[in-house]
């Protein structure tokens, strides 16, 4: 595996407090990850959160950052603790306490991909493990929090849009009868994770472009959203889970006829939240 841990495309002039970061959408497949699993070049991308990273890389020209992970979610999670180690598949990890997420086999270092597919014919060595969390893991966090540490020094506050996708079976069974179907679900832990003014403002640029958006139900963020959301720090870490249907061919992995026309609307989109705090900004400047 390249030990490249990310890539980090930066606008030429810093004119938002957002952070844009892409934790899933790492597609770095080593021939040596490939040789190490029973599943097949296909197979293995199904956790992946693939073009995620293109449908946001106009934060950059819109004054924001964009961190995207190097190495692919079979690999590494990024949005998983450095001890949500699972004893299934890595040799002399100790399980620490329930985890749904370990025992589900999607720990830092997943043993399975979607739908429950094993990723590996047996167990790998804990120094194997350890060497991919200080590879990739150690350096995606540590530049993560050196960008919103930034934007809180240089705006008075730091805003974390954590872009994920969905697939849209996800959505089977949550929507009541009679009520539209989610195609983007923002995830602030509850509030915890965000302010709701911040929040709200985020939402609105999604339904202003005609997306119908719900919250927390089904996903209400996980370890990204969890470290980084500090509201009352004026630091606020949103999660955003986009349905795959509305731009990718799920069953091939692939842009579907609709993937130019969408990554249209989300650049307007990505303009408005970009936008969040100008004001405060320009006070902060003055």
């Amino acid at each position: 595996m390249n030990d490249t841990a990310y890539y980090l495309s930066e606008p030429k002039f810093r004119s938002s407090c957002v952070v844009f970061a892409s934790p899933h959408s790492g597609s770095d497949y080593s021939l040596d990850f490939l040789r190490q699993s029973v599943l097949d070049r296909h197979a293995i991308r199904s956790s992946e959160d693939a073009y995620v990273d293109l449908l946001f890389d106009a934060a950059p020209d819109l004054g924001a950052p964009l961190l995207k992970a190097a190495a692919p979610r079979a690999y590494i999670d990024l949005n998983r603790g450095v001890d949500e180690l699972d004893p299934a598949v890595i040799e002399g990890a100790r399980r620490q306490g329930h985890n749904p997420r370990v025992t589900s086999g999607l720990g830092v270092i997943p043993r399975v991909v979607a739908n429950g597919r094993a990723i590996y014919r047996g167990k790998l060595p804990y120094r194997e493990a350890q060497r991919r969390i200080e590879c990739h893991w150690h350096p995606y966090h540590a530049r993560l929090q050196a960008l919103l540490e930034g934007s809180r020094d240089r705006f008075g506050q730091a805003i974390l849009v954590d872009c994920h996708s969905m697939p849209r079976e996800a959505l089977d069974g949550i929507t009541r009868r009679g009520q539209p179907r989610p195609e983007i679900v923002l995830g602030d832990r509850f509030g915890a994770s965000a302010g709701s003014h911040i929040v709200d403002q985020v939402e609105a640029a999604f339904t202003a472009a005609g997306l119908t958006v719900s919250r927390n139900t089904p996903f209400a963020g996980a370890y990204v959203t969890q470290t980084y959301g500090r509201p009352s720090r004026q630091q606020h870490a949103i999660q955003v889970e986009i349905d795959r249907s509305l731009y990718m061919d799920e069953t091939h992995i692939r842009p579907n006829h609709q993937f130019a026309a969408f990554r249209r609307v989300l650049r307007g989109v990505i303009a408005d939240i970009a936008a969040i705090g100008t004001d405060r900004t320009q006070l902060a400047a003055e």
